[in-house]
């Protein structure tokens, strides 16, 4: 057997810098850094690569560590049969992006974590996500088989599938040009055709926040006063923000839906949802003057800054879907928990208010605000009280890296919701990210993509880092030209 003897795990993450490596650095499997001598190793020993990419707050990587990479009898294997190198998405989304092309491209769908065996010049041969314990160790077995009797096969599989990926040129439609007022409608008219018009959104389940699509509308309507562009964006804005996939009692939203009426989330948060979805909902406020538009914006900053506020002033990437290993604890009630902290009658009429009838697991609902409620003061009073009884529960762990792009877009949300709301603490706020993007961020004249602890991380800023943190500066600039110390320190942008 290939590489027979390396059976107990010596673990190289113990002095990595991501909270996801960081989570691994105790499970017997020997896992590997993205690195040159990952591949060595692999060329040296004669075996595939096994690359496993996600992100700290995944629910399902968290799942296939419990099961797999924290068993004894599975690390075996994955020792003795491969080199195996662990990726944190948010650090690496150059590495990310290559192999979760090759997944969808092999599998038709994508996700993390995920899973992929590739011979030692990097070359993806299998691809997958999430795999079960029993069917992951059939599959190590069912690798090192092909590896061992078919590897011209193998091999050439690798060597298709690179050349595949690399030989389709970029797949945009185009010249190149701006697109005209023709293809604008037309883009419209195919976000129409998969619009629901019952629930917003567009497609079935899940269901993810359609940042950049309701962006597109909403601008589209500001420029040709298209109704349907409009009618559209404001249905799923609401739905979104009345459903479970926004935090009713603190604000921001989950990552996505797992059914199409927004009300079951999958419970992680993302800083870069976030960010862009707190422009949106300004930008629909810009255009129509909702009240709703403009509460949503504010507290999705206001959550932000609360709960992903770093001490060096910049903002973590993520909190987790699970608390106490179980994924949305944090956020779920039952009508008894509603009354224990409100008394009886306040517990009633909170279970009527937030839809508390047993939607999520074991009798406990996520909470929902279908329609306005009817006693402003008396909501705000409820809801106060059960934001400080959640407080005392065990909250969710925090990813606290910092990652230049989503700093960028919470940069350009918060200047812009600070001046179009009178808010001028939000437009601080963004003025103290871009001194730590300045100082921190910034070596040589190049964007490094993520910090920690106020210290930089080793990985060079890839494309989004430059445009989102360009982005982010215009904003502040628009709104704040000549603030003294908005780029930090050093006093340079």
């Amino acid at each position: 057997m290939a590489g027979s003897g390396r059976i107990v795990g010596m673990n190289r993450l113990k002095d990595a810098t991501s909270p996801y490596l960081l989570q691994h650095a105790d499970n017997p499997v020997d896992w590997r850094e993205w690195s040159d001598g990952a591949f060595a190793e692999a060329r040296e020993r004669n075996v595939p690569i096994l690359i496993s990419v996600g992100y700290a707050a995944c629910h399902w990587c968290h799942v296939m560590a419990h099961e797999s990479f924290e068993d004894d009898e599975t690390a075996r294997l994955m020792n003795e049969l491969f080199v195996n190198v662990k990726v944190d998405r948010e650090e690496r989304p150059d590495v990310d992006a290559v192999y979760m092309e090759a997944t969808q491209a092999m599998t038709g769908q994508g996700g993390w974590p995920m899973t992929v065996f590739a011979t030692p010049d990097g070359h993806p041969f299998y691809c997958g996500t999430y795999f079960p314990r029993t069917q992951f160790r059939s599959l190590l077995q069912a690798v090192h088989k092909a590896w061992t009797e078919q590897r011209d096969e193998v091999v050439g599989q690798g060597r298709k599938v690179v050349e595949a990926l690399t030989s389709g040129g970029s797949g945009l439609a185009g010249d190149g040009a701006a697109p005209d007022d023709d293809r604008l409608a037309h883009a419209v008219q195919v976000l129409a055709g998969s619009y629901d018009a019952a629930r917003g959104g567009f497609g079935g389940a899940p269901k993810f926040p359609p940042s950049m699509a309701l962006e597109f509308l909403l601008r589209h309507h500001a420029r040709t006063g298209d109704a349907q562009a409009l009618a559209m964006a404001g249905h799923t804005l609401e739905a979104m923000a009345r459903g479970g996939l926004y935090d009713q009692l603190g604000g921001g939203f989950a990552r996505y839906s797992v059914d199409a009426a927004w009300v079951v989330p999958h419970f992680e948060k993302m800083l870069y949802d976030n960010a862009l979805l707190a422009r949106v909902y300004a930008h629909w406020w810009r255009l129509t003057g909702s009240p709703f538009a403009r509460r949503i914006a504010l507290e999705t900053c206001d959550w932000m800054l609360r709960d992903l506020r770093t001490p060096e002033g910049g903002l973590a990437s993520a909190l987790d879907a699970d608390s106490e290993g179980v994924e949305g604890k944090y956020y779920v009630w039952t009508p008894a928990q509603l009354r224990e902290v409100l008394g009886d009658d306040d517990g009633a009429y909170a279970a009527g208010l937030f839809e508390v009838t047993g939607t999520f697991e074991h009798g406990t609902s996520v909470l929902q605000l279908l329609a306005d409620p009817d006693d402003a003061e008396r909501y705000g009073r409820i809801r106060t009280a059960l934001l400080q009884a959640r407080s005392r529960r065990i909250p969710p762990a925090r990813d606290d890296k910092v990652v230049a792009a989503w700093n960028g877009l919470a940069v350009a949300a918060l200047a812009e919701c600070g001046a179009m709301f009178d808010r001028p603490d939000l437009v601080r706020s963004a003025e103290e990210i871009v001194a730590l993007l300045t100082d921190v961020h910034e070596r040589d004249g190049r964007l490094v993509r993520t910090s920690r602890g106020g210290a930089a991380g080793a990985n060079a800023g890839v494309l989004e880092d430059y445009a989102d943190v360009a982005e982010g500066l215009l904003a502040l600039h628009s709104v704040s030209p000549g603030t003294p110390g908005r780029c930090g320190s050093r006093g340079s942008c």
